[in-house]
């Protein structure tokens, strides 16, 4: 299944320019729209993206869909292409038609750079209706006005807890609650006689898993910015996202957990931790509904939206995707709209690709579509992403720099090694404006 990867950009690192990061062998971005294909041209178009195995086959298969309409467009799917070697391929001028990226943490990024072309004169041109997609599905895929990406499905993280587990410990229904995830995760957890954890009711570690400071900071109300400014010291979210991991990282003793960790299998891997019962809650998107089905089928579980601290939030679920854009210097940027705007559209394509790989449609068309599979675990995804409480990625044009600070922080303050949690955020703070203020933008 799709990983959601946190691949920097190449031009994030300090010897690289944001100029030098759009300079390709094209000139400047394009800002008018090219002409379309007749339905009868014949050309290739490349893709790149980084799907492998059974989901390159699957998203290849979405892909030669677009030949009812252009029958004599070749279709060169390029797959193992992460955000490091799009930006190489632009800088170096071997850029594709398409590129597919796993993350929009670097959305910022690719729009401010010109690495990925501007696409309002093609909607513009095309008419198109932005208002099939969720608002936050289109805030990830713009920076600042400037649409340079188009959605091809989503990922909603929720809640999933191991039945068994939870009845087992006297725990008859899933918390809402932050106060109730706290009591779950304490009696679900089992202990050997010298102190080890066997089963971590809850796994607080910050930066393992999908335990991480992006997905988990909208259930708690963080608010990332305010004024233009990074605001982390100033939203009491993430205080008390920090605070309540921590709470549980000292119940475990940090040294405990670390142990614990160590021993657990990877993400996405059959050796997943939840996978072999040793973790009875998690936050996780809804792709490992059929990592579940496929890999530990002995496995009893449910989902749920994650607990809040406040009734009124409940509900609220992180939100992000593969986006697709047209690369600076692309030969065929006329095809590839059409190509882009088929994927993000064509209700039947993007249907049989959510049923094929599990990702949640990025359309409302899509997701009331009668021919979407959807099973009792997928429908907590598909009834959030319906929601008004989507909260997607904040998105800045250094990249997941500001996601990374944020990260080493969490896990520098759960570790016991930053006394002062207040100060610790505003000194966070302080180096995102930074970093930001010398990109430029």
């Amino acid at each position: 299944m799709r990983k959601h990867t946190r691949a920097a950009l190449l031009c994030v690192a300090a010897a690289l320019t944001l100029t030098a990061c759009a300079a390709g062998k094209g000139g400047g971005a394009d800002t008018g729209a090219a002409a379309a294909p007749g339905k009868d041209d014949k050309l290739t178009l490349t893709v790149w993206s980084n799907y492998s195995d059974r989901e390159l086959e699957e998203v290849t298969k979405a892909l030669k869909t677009f030949n009812k309409k252009f029958p004599n467009i070749e279709i060169k799917h390029e797959g193992s292409q992460d955000d490091d070697k799009i930006t190489a391929g632009i800088r170096s001028g071997n850029t594709p038609d398409v590129a597919l990226s796993f993350t929009t943490d670097n959305i910022g990024q690719f729009c401010s750079s010109g690495a990925f072309q501007p696409l309002k004169a093609y909607i513009d041109r095309d008419k198109v209706d932005l208002n099939q997609l969720s608002p936050a599905v289109q805030e990830y895929t713009e920076y600042k006005g400037n649409r340079c990406a188009m959605p091809m499905l989503t990922d909603v993280y929720a809640m999933y807890y191991n039945k068994d587990l939870l009845t087992n410990a006297g725990i008859a229904n899933p918390p809402k609650t932050l106060d109730e995830l706290y009591d779950a995760a304490v009696k679900a957890t089992k202990k050997a006689p010298n102190g080890d954890i066997e089963v971590a009711g809850y796994l607080p570690t910050m930066g393992f898993y999908a335990n991480r400071p992006t997905i988990l900071a909208p259930t708690f109300g963080g608010v990332w910015e305010k004024d233009g400014k990074s605001n982390l010291a100033g939203s009491p979210g993430f205080t008390e996202m920090l605070t309540f991991q921590k709470k549980l990282v000292d119940f475990y003793g940090y040294d405990a957990l670390e142990r614990f960790r160590a021993g657990l299998g990877q993400e996405y891997s059959a050796d997943h931790a939840f996978h072999q019962g040793k973790i009875a809650i998690m936050i996780d998107g809804e792709y490992r509904t059929a990592f579940l089905k496929a890999q530990a089928p002995q496995i009893k579980f449910g989902t749920a939206p994650f607990p809040t601290a406040k009734d009124v939030a409940y509900g609220t679920a992180f939100t992000t995707g593969t986006i697709m854009g047209i690369p600076k210097g692309a030969k065929n940027p006329g095809a590839a709209w059409e190509l882009i705007k088929h994927l993000t559209f064509d209700t039947d394509t993007i249907v049989d690709l959510s049923n094929a790989i599990k990702n949640v449609p990025s359309t409302k068309a899509a997701m009331e579509s009668p021919k979407l599979d959807v099973d009792e675990q997928f429908k907590t995804f598909i009834d959030l992403a319906k929601s008004d409480k989507l909260k997607g990625n904040p998105v800045t044009p250094i990249g997941d720099a500001h996601i990374k600070a944020v990260t080493d922080f969490s896990v520098s303050y759960q570790s016991g090694k930053v006394p002062d949690l207040a100060a610790g955020l505003k000194e966070v703070d302080k180096n995102i404006d930074d970093q930001i203020a010398k990109s430029g933008k």
